[in-house]
């Protein structure tokens, strides 16, 4: 057992992000029965939605698995009494300040993981009290930390500052991206994009073959004034940059983006018009497969890559 597989009693350090519109208990309930953690994405749904995906995954897994919960989310107090009410042992939190619900998550045996991106953060994050910090660097998909650090970089960084256990996320689809992170001092890895493009993904087909096509290049981050997030170069990103070429303000940009932009086009499948979120991993990603089967994969791939580093020689 390494940290992060006795943290959260599970069998690889292999853990789900809990994604917007990707997330549902299908995609958890694989994903922990195959020996990873996985994760109902709460920021897409309504709190009686959430409820209905936590009685459902408990129902297809006996294996840990828990909830991702932005805190910015405009209904947290009636998410956070769900969580509670239903049992919930593990809650990833993010985008807001851990001390606001640690203590009381932690008061009911919940184990509390928040999400960071930057080693500032992570020590705020450890000063609030949580279990341990997700370390996502600036090549992952979604919204993202405005300090543009690559993973690749931050997790040394955050490793210095912290004494709790580190996952790393942004970038990492494969068993060796997972043993380059925990050489650089990760404990376990948080998994995004491969996972979006999974047989059990909620989100809509359309989106998942975009996402085994994309090539390098084909994602960028942007809307910094709002909240920096990465995405698929479609025609909705080159409105943005056309927005942005028109020296766009941030009331411009607000109403270009307008509402549930994010569902219409990972859950509904508008690859014109929709948000088409992705990591820049999407690359080496070429085939829509079950969680399991990556699982298994990743866990190969990083046996592999180990004893090749074994026998490396110079």
């Amino acid at each position: 057992m390494n940290k992060i597989t006795e943290l959260f009693k599970i069998k690889y350090p292999i853990i789900q992000g809990g994604m917007i519109w990707n997330s549902g208990y299908k995609l958890a309930s694989a994903v922990s029965n195959a020996g990873g953690l996985g994760l109902i994405g709460a920021g897409s749904m309504y709190p009686e939605v959430l409820r209905e995906h936590i009685q459902k995954c408990k129902k297809s897994t006996s294996k840990p698995f828990g909830v991702n919960v932005p805190m910015l989310y405009p209904n947290i107090e009636e998410i956070i009494k769900i969580i509670v009410d239903e049992g919930v042992k593990i809650v990833f939190t993010s985008a807001g300040n851990p001390k606001t619900w640690t203590s009381y998550l932690k008061e009911n045996g919940i184990t509390v993981v928040h999400v960071v991106s930057s080693s500032v953060f992570a020590l705020k994050a450890q000063d609030a009290g949580v279990d341990a910090v997700v370390a996502e660097g600036f090549e992952a998909g979604g919204h993202n930390g405005r300090e543009e650090t690559t993973t690749f970089t931050l997790i040394p960084m955050v490793k210095e500052k912290i004494k709790i256990p580190l996952i790393a996320a942004g970038g990492i689809a494969t068993g060796r991206g997972m043993l380059a992170a925990m050489v650089l001092g990760a404990d376990g890895v948080q998994v995004g994009s491969r996972f979006a493009a999974s047989v059990e993904s909620s989100s809509h087909e359309n989106f998942k073959k975009t996402i085994i096509n994309v090539k390098e290049g084909d994602t960028q981050l942007t809307l910094k004034e709002l909240a920096p997030v990465r995405l698929i170069k479609n025609k909705f990103y080159q409105d943005v940059q056309h927005l942005y070429e028109q020296c766009a303000t941030k009331e411009d940009l607000i109403g270009l983006l307008g509402r549930a932009r994010a569902k219409r086009g990972m859950f509904e499948g508008d690859l014109i018009e929709g948000e088409l979120e992705i990591g820049q991993i999407a690359g080496l990603i070429h085939e829509i497969k079950p969680a399991g089967d990556i699982i298994q994969e990743m866990i190969a791939d990083f046996e592999t890559a180990r004893k090749e580093v074994m026998n490396f020689d110079f």
